[in-house]
This record gives structure tokens, sequence and C-alpha cells, in this order.
């Protein structure tokens, strides 16, 4: 029996708390952890993230196993629980670091990202303002904010605004849903 084919891509949805969340219930993600990217500083902390002064966006990297979940599969699933279309904003949460974006590690992932983003654009007709770049500069967020949704989940922001998104990937993705 062969071992599994991990691959990891890096994605910036507004929120990580809420992309993280998402994943987390994902069949076929073996890691989710929450981090900043593609910013200027090295090492920040969220406090200067969140000045919108280093350039970083919240991001989440997702590992997958890829017998289980392709890279397009991964992307489609990110595509639904976030607006594509919103320049550096997500819902109320608003600055560069809650752009939308997809950090590839390689030209592979580079090419399935450009051409779900074409797809995904033309079904907006044409106004996503998702980023495609090269993972840069990465950095994994303070301990505090991973599997923040799960260690908080009647917090108001989680309620209100990461619940509701977990919520839309279960109906929308109902066979990708992991067992409780």
């Amino acid at each position: 029996m062969n071992p599994p084919v991990i691959d990891t891509i890096t994605l910036g949805g507004g929120c990580f708390w809420c992309v993280e969340a998402v994943y987390e219930r994902v069949r076929g993600i073996t890691a989710v952890e929450s981090g900043y990217c593609n910013g200027a500083v090295l090492n920040p902390t969220y406090e200067q993230v969140c000045s919108g002064n280093t350039g970083h966006a919240e991001v989440v990297r997702v590992s997958f196993d890829t017998a289980q979940i392709s890279l397009r599969e991964v992307l489609e699933i990110f595509f639904v629980v976030h607006d594509p279309t919103t320049l550096n904003r997500q819902g109320n949460d608003a600055g560069t670091q809650y752009r939308s974006g997809i950090y590839f590690r390689n030209t592979a992932q580079e090419a399935v990202a450009r051409e779900v983003l074409a797809e995904v654009d033309a079904h907006h007709n044409g106004r996503a303002v998702t980023e495609v770049l090269a993972e840069a500069n990465y950095t994994r967020a303070e301990s505090y904010h991973q599997h923040y949704f799960a260690n908080h989940p009647n917090q108001g922001y989680c309620a209100m605004v990461v619940a509701p998104k977990v919520e839309k990937f279960k109906k929308t993705f109902a066979s990708r849903v992991l067992p409780a």
C-alpha cells in the first residue's frame, strides 16, 4: 500500500478563523494552520498584520491527501465560502490583510489555481479580484489563533460570521463533510 501523497496550498479568504473552520471539516484535509504570508516584515505579529502596514494576508495553509481530494476541489470550496469579488474585504473585515488570494508552491498548483480562478471570474462577470502568487514570507499565526472556531464557537464573531460560512460549506459540499 502506497503512503498518502500530501500536498499543501495557502489560501487567503478574509479572516483566517473562517477559512480554517471550514477546512477543518473537509474530508481529505490532513492539516490546517492559520498564518500570514506575502508581506514585507519577517515574523510579523497579529497586531502588526492588523495594522495593514506589513503587506501580509491572513491565510490558512491547507494540507490535503491527493487520493481523497484534489487541489481543484480544495479551491472550489474556497470560492464558495468567501467572496472573491470584494477587494481587500470580506464582510465587515476590511484591509489588505483580508484580501482574496491563492499562494502556490509550484507551477502545477499555479496552473490549477489560474484555471479555477478563470472559471470563477467568468461566473462573476469578470469581477474576481483574487490574486494568484507564489507563497512568500509565511509565518505561522500565534497559538491562540489555531483552531479558533473549534475552541470558541460561542464567541460573538464566531457565532455571527464563522458559523454561517461553516454551514454554507456543509450544505454546498455535503459529501465532503467529515463525520462528526
